[in-house]
């Protein structure tokens, strides 16, 4: 599995893959308390690689994901977020009213940080093909 993670300033989007590029977990935490979940995911999932976007405090969690003993890579993360928008409203289409407003003027209903790290991990998986 792959560990795909978009740091940011205050929070921090992640996401576990399979090898395929299939989601098996995502999620969104606060970066003060991140260092302890990736503690939790590894001791319920079996990590092989971790990417890690580019970006803001990328240094920092690559010290946190090195302690977990396996590839830690830093994967440029240009355009994830306008990307992750569109991928959020491919798994969760607009209901009701919302569906007659065009997807590009639309936002999310909450942070997409999780989709943009699933965008990192797929963009590392994918970078030889």
């Amino acid at each position: 599995m792959i560990l795909g993670i978009d740091p940011g300033t205050a929070k921090v989007g992640y996401a576990l893959l399979e090898d395929d590029g299939e989601i098996v977990a995502l999620g969104i935490e606060p970066l003060r308390d991140f260092e302890a979940h990736l503690v939790t995911l590894s001791e319920r999932h079996e990590i092989e690689t971790v990417a890690i976007g580019r970006g803001t405090n990328a240094g920092v969690l690559s010290e946190f994901a090195a302690t977990l003993g396996v590839p830690v890579h830093l994967v440029d993360e240009t355009e994830t977020t306008l990307r992750a928008r569109a991928l959020y409203f491919a798994e969760n289409p607009p209901r009701g009213w919302r569906r007659l407003i065009p997807i590009g003027l639309q936002l999310p209903p909450r942070p997409i940080d999780d989709y943009a790290a699933v965008l990192i991990a797929r963009r590392f998986l994918h970078r030889g093909k």
